[in-house]
């Protein structure tokens, strides 16, 4: 078999969407014929990590000679020890013995949150190509133009290793600036883009299960149903009228309101709420756990205030991870119609065995 080759799945910001990209570009790669493996040589925290490398390894069938775990964590302890034992890895020769045996034509390696972390440990995305002789593909969440100075950083940072970007999360209003200006101007620049992706609200969002355990709440009912998904938070505080208006513009919603509140609780059920979170000490009335029942919609108790509480399901949003089925799939469709496979494959020289098209 000929020697693997890599590409590395970068961002220049936390959070851009690269698991997302992996699964969904590894997924649609197989069914063109091309052997796949994964590592991520860079972990955050060991058991969040652990649960992102088997979630890649499930999704694409990967058998375990075609998946690396971690090299290292990224954490305070790791790198204390680094700073006093001046370096924990020799060179780039830990990593190559890490991935040597790998099999597959191309091991898709998971970059760490942006381009520089990792550096003093030998792991940064530059580090990790020049090591194994990678090529870079940077996935962008798109905010205005001013993130092409990153881009145009980044490409002076991986040269001739940055095989392309993907705009990612682009809001619909952004879309004619990016396919009229962004794109051409990264053209000109010898910036492949390889994909743009719209914004997806549900690749956002949270399940029910995740803000229990964020919040450390309690499941007041429908506990069967936790797999439901959260696209947005709104607190109720206001009078039942402006409640419902404010609750009508939002889409299956988890509603921040006193357990005292009924009237808010039972307007909250009577709109797109896919999740009661209530705060305070008294238990809700049983007409509203009657009706959160018959309309299967979860409701939890938290013992936190309001601002609290907000604060850390918030977090939870900024931070969602690609972990459901519903939310894999989602990946799986938006690179499917709007990414370049095509050209990523002319451009790391490989060939399909087949077309995705010629799938039954």
């Amino acid at each position: 078999m000929a020697k693997a080759k890599y590409l590395l799945v970068g961002s220049i910001a936390a959070y851009s969407g690269k698991s997302s990209a992996i699964l969904g570009i590894g997924d649609c790669l197989k069914e063109k014929g091309i052997a796949i493996a994964y590592s991520k040589p860079l972990g955050a925290g060991a058991s969040e990590t652990e649960e992102d490398v088997q979630l890649v390894a499930e999704v694409l069938s990967l058998p375990p000679e075609r998946v690396r775990s971690p090299l290292l964590n990224l954490n305070e302890e790791t790198m204390t020890a680094h700073l006093q034992q001046d370096g924990l890895l020799d060179d780039a020769s830990d990593l190559i013995e890490h991935l040597d045996g790998i099999e597959g034509e191309l091991v898709l390696l998971e970059g760490a949150r942006t381009l520089a972390e990792g550096t003093s440990l030998g792991l940064s995305a530059s580090q990790i190509a020049a090591a194994v002789n990678a090529q870079v593909l940077l996935i962008v969440r798109y905010t205005s133009s001013l993130d092409t100075d990153e881009l145009l950083a980044a490409k002076r940072e991986l040269g001739d290793r940055l095989l392309g970007v993907v705009l990612n999360d682009i809001a619909p209003e952004k879309w004619e600036e990016v396919r009229e200006v962004i794109v051409p101007f990264l053209e000109r620049l010898e910036i492949p883009v390889l994909g743009t992706l719209p914004r997806e609200s549900l690749l956002e969002s949270v399940s029910v299960r995740e803000l229990s355990q964020q919040l450390n709440a309690k499941v007041l009912c429908r506990g069967d149903r936790l797999d439901l998904m959260v696209e947005g938070l709104a607190i109720g505080a206001m009078n039942v009228n402006s409640a419902l208006e404010y609750f009508r513009k939002g889409r299956n919603l988890a509603v921040v309101t006193g357990s005292d509140r009924a009237e808010l609780q039972l307007a909250a059920l009577e709109t797109s709420t896919n999740c009661l979170i209530l705060t305070g000490h008294s238990p809700p009335q049983d007409y509203i756990l009657s009706r959160a029942e018959d309309l299967e919609v979860p409701i939890l108790a938290v013992d936190l205030d309001t601002l609290t509480t907000v604060e850390i399901a918030d977090r939870a949003f900024g931070s969602a991870r690609i972990q459901e089925p519903i939310k894999v799939q989602c990946a799986r469709e938006l690179l499917r119609d709007r990414f370049d496979f095509d050209r990523l494959l002319s451009q790391l020289g490989l060939e399909p065995a087949y077309s995705m098209s010629n799938e039954s």
